[in-house]
């Protein structure tokens, strides 16, 4: 199959500044109504992914994303949220992107074409064979991505892959690849668009998925998550009020007490 960068093919919309806003937003809306549907057909091989991620965990790895620009953006978001809901390590998932955090804020000119930055990007971190690294790229032919997965394969680190191409450079190189084919874009070639939604829907998946296999939701409550804010605390109260029968500011005791859901109602039912 000759790879094709679908993400760059032309746009089936022409003139979109001759277009009202009224047309705007709703090509846009019907174009991202696909992306869910893309997501859904690559299932199985995100299944495949949260199994060997969840398997490295418990053998004490850690989930790394490497990606450049809105992908490496993104899986920056999505590593740091995982420490405030499910009250895990800051360093258990790790976002790297091209270019250092400078890039974060704004395009740092070539970082994504050198392949071996990652490669030592990733070793700062003392990364090991019970590691899983993901890269992730819309193209799939991000240097500084496949060059960082290449090492991690000599190395004998897990790695897979989100990408919104079908048969791509990034897909044929990482073990568990990601395939989400969302089309071309509306704006042709800009990824941070359909393709950006697709990513950020399937690193949802791989770290709520993993979280949850890894016990750190209860029901289906974040019972472990960080009491960052007096929102988030009136909400652990709340929380703790479902599962034992104490008043709000019983329960509230128990949280600032023991710090977390999960600690507070364990100690009741340990004491009562």
């Amino acid at each position: 199959m000759n790879f094709t960068k679908t993400t760059e093919q032309a746009s089936k919309y022409e003139h979109l500044e001759k277009m009202s806003v009224t047309d705007l937003l709703t090509n846009i809306n019907n174009e991202d109504k696909t992306v869910p549907l893309a997501v859904e057909k690559a299932l199985p091989q995100i299944e495949k992914l949260v199994t060997e991620i969840v398997s490295k965990m418990k053998q004490g790895g850690r989930l790394f994303y490497i990606g450049a620009g809105t992908s490496g953006r993104l899986g920056i978001v999505d590593a740091s949220e995982c420490p405030p809901t499910f009250g895990v390590p800051f360093d258990l998932v790790i976002g790297i992107i091209a270019g250092g955090d400078t890039a974060i804020r704004k395009a740092v000119e070539f970082a994504e074409d050198d392949k071996e930055q990652a490669w030592k990007d990733l070793q700062q971190w003392n990364i090991n064979e019970n590691d899983v690294v993901v890269g992730i790229a819309a193209s799939g032919t991000t240097p500084y991505v496949i060059g960082g997965l290449e090492m991690c394969n000599q190395n004998n680190i897990s790695t897979g892959s989100i990408s919104c191409n079908a048969e791509s450079p990034l897909s044929k190189t990482a073990k568990f690849p990601i395939d989400v084919v969302v089309g071309p874009e509306f704006v042709t070639g800009s990824s941070r668009m359909k393709a950006g939604t697709a990513q950020k829907l399937v690193l949802n998946m791989l770290s709520t998925a993993t979280m949850i296999q890894l016990g750190k939701v209860k029901g289906n409550k974040m019972v472990d998550m960080q009491l960052s804010n007096t929102k988030l605390i009136d909400r652990g109260t709340r929380m703790i009020m479902e599962e034992i029968p104490v008043s709000y500011e019983e329960a509230n005791q128990l949280l600032q007490t023991h710090g977390s859901v999960r600690n507070a109602v364990d100690f009741y039912n340990n004491n009562k």
